[in-house]
């Protein structure tokens, strides 16, 4: 339980709440099923393999963006790792301060900053990663091969369709709606 109602406690109370209005219900179940796994999931990475480690879900992530493709480009660690470049900045700010990660230059161009592992956070990547990976099958003990296969087919489905259509989607639903007022109070620029 990720929360302080049960998957199932929360879903009856939305179908009492909403039953009535005519909305996709399947739809809002399915992504609601998707946030709250994605919940479920973190929390239990992190308050047991990622413990040990000392590291939040989001380091581990930069981590393993970085040990997966060597050395990245700031920006592009961010894209990958589905955070800002804010973010980013301050976790890769604590990894180097453990001095799993460093900064190096791009060979042609100085204003782009390149990230890689250091033989520590390589090392610690071999090490964790194998007990990572079996607390991945812990979390989906009860689902056979074939239900996982689904599962990772459907849910690729849906990053791909919004990775196809979802700028678009995205642009067209702000064209509709004045941005909200800057929080400083100052106008937006035109």
């Amino acid at each position: 339980m990720t929360g302080h109602h049960t998957l199932q406690e929360t879903e009856q109370a939305i179908q009492r709440r909403l039953g009535d209005v005519p909305l996709r219900h399947d739809a809002m179940m399915a992504v609601s099923n998707i946030y709250r796994a994605a919940a479920a999931i973190r929390q239990h990475f992190e308050s047991s393999v990622l413990r040990g480690a000392d590291l939040t879900w989001t380091a581990f992530v930069v981590l393993w963006v970085v040990w997966i493709w060597d050395e990245m480009e700031t920006r592009h660690v961010a894209e990958e790792a589905g955070i800002s470049k804010g973010t980013l900045t301050g976790v890769v700010k604590t990894l180097e301060g453990r001095g799993l990660i460093e900064r190096g230059s791009h060979a042609t161009d100085g204003r782009l900053v390149l990230l890689r592992l250091t033989d520590k956070g390589q090392d610690l990547m071999q090490g964790l990663f194998p007990a990572f990976n079996a607390e991945e099958a812990f979390v989906v003990e009860g689902l056979s091969r074939p239900q996982n296969e689904t599962l990772a087919q459907t849910l690729r489905s849906v990053v791909t369709h919004l990775e196809a259509n979802g700028d678009e989607r995205r642009t067209a639903l702000r064209a509709e709606s004045p941005p909200p007022p800057r929080r400083s109070g100052r106008r937006p620029r035109a």
